[in-house]
């Protein structure tokens, strides 16, 4: 969820989706390097299996403005 927060402040929901070889590097607490997420992947396979996702992880997306999430 922080790469996907990342990428929404970043570029905003007026852009078009994250493209599927997108990787975003973010800071995870605990590592000493930064670490690439594939979110353009992660962000396709959501949208898919959305249906699998709970009402929490839906309710966060459609918060950053995520229109499937809804």
């Amino acid at each position: 969820m922080a790469a996907v927060t990342q990428w929404v402040e970043r570029e905003g929901t007026h852009r078009p989706p994250v493209p599927r070889t997108h990787g975003e590097e973010i800071t995870v607490e605990g590592e000493t390097e930064p670490v690439i997420v594939k979110l353009g992947v992660w962000f396709s396979n959501s949208k898919t299996r959305r249906n699998k996702l709970t009402q929490e992880q839906l309710d966060a997306l459609q918060k950053l403005g995520v229109n499937w999430a809804g």
